[in-house]
C-alpha cells in the first residue's frame, strides 16, 4: 500500500528513528498521524474524497489492463492465484507475509502505541492504522479505546438468544448467534430503510462496525464463562484497553496474559481479502447486508476445519503427541509420530498456507513472545522441535508447496500456558480479532462504492468444450 509523504512525516520519522535506529532501514513508506484530532470519524471523512478520486482515476486510466491469465487449474483449485478483489487494509506477500497498510508485523510492533514501554501493540492502534493508513498517537489510541468501551454495552436479549442454545453447542455456534442478535440495532439497516443516499452508506456502516468491534469481546467472553465457568459474567473494566479488557472479561488478569491478548488480536485481525472469512464478509456485504449480517457469515466460514478451526486442532494434536510419547520426546520419536500421522491419511495441523511460501511472520512473533515469557514450557519446547522436524518431512513428501508453520502452529500453546486450556473455544478468539480487519475493509467498501460481487461460473462440460476449441 502507498503512504503519502509530507514534510511533517520526515520530521516525525526522524524523531522516531532517534529512538529506534533500525526503523528507517526497514520502513520505506510511513506516515505518522500529524493531526491532533482524536476523532477517528472526522479523520476518515477527510480521507474518503481523496480515495474516491483515486479509485475513479484507476478505473478510467487502467480499467482495461490485464492482471493475469485464468487457467483451468485455478477454476478447479479454489481460485488459487487469481487476482480478483480490492482489499485496502492489508496485503499478503508469499515471501514477506502480511503487511497492514504497508507495515509488517515487526514494524507494527515498533511503531504502534503500546500499553507499556516495549509492550505489544494495542489493537486499537491497528484499527486506526487500517482505517486511515496512518500510525496514530498514543492520545488518539486512548481516545479510540474509550469510545469502544462506551459502545460495548450488550442488550440483555443477546444473552437470552445465546442462552436458548444448549450449553454444549459449539462456541462458534453460540458466537454467531450472539452477533446475529446484535443485528437488531443495526444503524445501516435503519438508515437504508429510511432511504439514505448511497454516498452516505459509509457513515452508518462506520457506526455499526465500531459498535460491533466494541461488542464482540463481551459476547465472546460471556460464551466462555457460560460454557466453562458456570456462567459467572465479568463486566468491562473502564481502566483497560481493548485486548486487556478481553482478557479480563474472560477471567485472566495477569499482565502477561493481557499482553498476549493484545498481540493475539493484533496479528489475527486481517490477512488480506482472499481467505474464507474475509472474502465471505466482503461478498455478503457487497449485497448491502449490514456489518452484523456480513460478519456473522464470515464467522461461519471461520468455523471451518480448513480455516479458523485449525488452531484448536493444533493444540489437540500436540497433546496427543504428549499423551503417546511423553513431554521429553526426542526428535527421532517425533519424526516417527509425524510420519504416523501422515501415513494415516491425516495432515499435521499448523503447517502450510494457501499463499505463504515462508514461515508465517505471525508464527515468528508468537515464538519470540514465548522465548521471552515461557522458554521452559514443555509444550513450547515441543513446538520448537516440530519447527525443526516437520518442514523437512513435508518437503520430502513432495506434495506441499509450503512446509513451514503458520499462525495456528503456535497460538494454542501460548493460550494453554496462561490457563486458557479449552481448545474448542480458540476459534472464537480468532473471530473477535478478525472483526477489526473485516469491518475496517467493509467501511472502505461502502466509502468507495464497491459493487455487488458476481463472478462467472461454468460447468465441467463448458470447460471441456472450451478447452477442445482452444486446442
Amino acid at each position: 500500500m502507498v503512504f503519502y509523504r509530507s514534510v511533517s512525516l520526515l520530521s516525525k520519522l526522524r524523531n522516531r528513528a532517534v529512538q529506534q535506529p533500525s526503523l528507517t532501514n526497514s520502513i520505506r513508506w510511513l506516515q505518522f498521524q500529524t493531526s491532533s484530532d482524536l476523532d477517528l470519524h472526522s479523520q476518515l471523512k477527510e480521507l474518503i474524497p481523496e480515495q474516491q478520486e483515486r479509485l475513479k482515476k484507476i478505473k478510467s486510466e487502467y480499467g482495461k489492463v490485464q492482471l493475469g491469465n485464468i487457467t483451468v487449474d485455478m477454476v478447479l483449485g479454489g481460485m488459487r492465484g487469481m487476482t480478483g478483489l480490492l482489499w485496502e487494509t492489508s496485503l499478503l506477500d508469499p515471501d514477506e507475509g502480511i503487511r497492514f497498510r504497508g507495515l509488517s508485523i515487526p514494524e507494527c510492533q515498533k511503531v504502534l502505541p503500546a500499553a507499556k514501554p516495549g509492550g505489544e501493540p494495542l489493537p486499537e492502534g491497528l484499527l486506526w492504522l487500517l482505517l486511515t493508513g496512518k500510525v496514530p498517537t498514543k492520545e488518539q489510541v486512548d481516545a479510540l479505546s474509550k469510545e469502544l468501551r462506551s459502545r460495548a454495552t450488550i442488550p440483555e436479549y443477546v444473552y437470552k438468544a445465546i442462552d436458548a442454545l444448549p450449553v454444549t453447542a459449539h462456541p462458534m455456534t453460540q458466537f454467531t448467534t450472539g452477533v446475529m442478535a446484535l443485528q437488531v440495532e443495526s444503524e445501516f439497516s435503519k438508515a437504508y430503510e429510511k432511504g439514505i443516499h448511497k454516498s452516505k452508506y459509509w457513515e452508518p456502516t462506520y457506526e455499526d462496525s465500531l459498535s460491533l468491534i466494541a461488542q464482540v469481546p463481551a459476547v465472546a467472553a460471556y460464551i466462555y464463562r457460560r460454557i466453562y465457568k458456570n456462567g459467572e459474567r465479568i463486566a468491562v473494566d473502564d481502566s483497560l484497553d481493548y485486548g486487556g479488557n478481553f482478557a479480563h472479561m474472560l477471567g485472566f488478569d495477569g499482565p502477561e496474559m493481557k499482553e498476549l491478548m493484545r498481540l493475539y488480536v493484533t496479528i489475527h485481525s486481517d490477512h488480506e481479502g482472499g481467505n474464507v472469512s474475509a472474502h465471505t464478509g466482503h461478498l455478503v456485504a457487497s449485497a448491502l447486508s449490514d456489518p452484523y449480517l456480513s460478519f456473522a457469515a464470515a464467522l461461519n466460514g471461520l468455523a471451518g476445519p480448513l480455516h479458523g478451526l485449525a488452531n484448536q486442532e493444533v493444540l489437540l494434536w500436540i497433546k496427543s503427541v504428549v499423551d503417546e510419547c511423553g513431554e521429553n520426546i526426542t526428535k527421532d520419536q517425533l519424526k516417527d509420530y509425524v510420519w504416523k500421522t501422515l501415513n494415516s491419511g491425516k495432515v499435521v495441523p499448523g503447517f502450510g498456507h494457501g499463499v505463504l511460501r515462508k514461515t508465517d511472520p505471525r508464527y515468528m512473533c508468537q515464538r519470540e513472545f514465548a522465548l521471552k515469557h515461557l522458554p521452559n514450557d514443555p509444550l513450547f519446547q515441543l513446538v520448537s522441535k516440530l519447527y525443526e522436524v516437520v518442514p523437512p518431512i513435508l518437503t520430502e513428501l513432495g506434495k506441499v508447496k509450503n512446509p513451514w508453520p503458520n499462525v495456528d502452529a503456535h497460538s494454542g500453546v501460548l493460550l494453554n500456558y496462561y490457563g486458557l486450556t479449552e481448545a474448542r473455544y480458540y476459534t472464537v478468539l480468532f473471530g473477535v480479532s478478525r472483526a477489526i480487519g473485516i469491518c475496517s475493509q467493509l467501511i472502505w467498501d461502502r466509502a468507495l462504492g464497491l459493487p455487488l460481487e458476481r463472478p462467472k461460473s461454468v460447468t465441467m462440460e463448458w470447460l471441456e468444450n472450451h478447452c477442445k476449441k482452444s486446442a
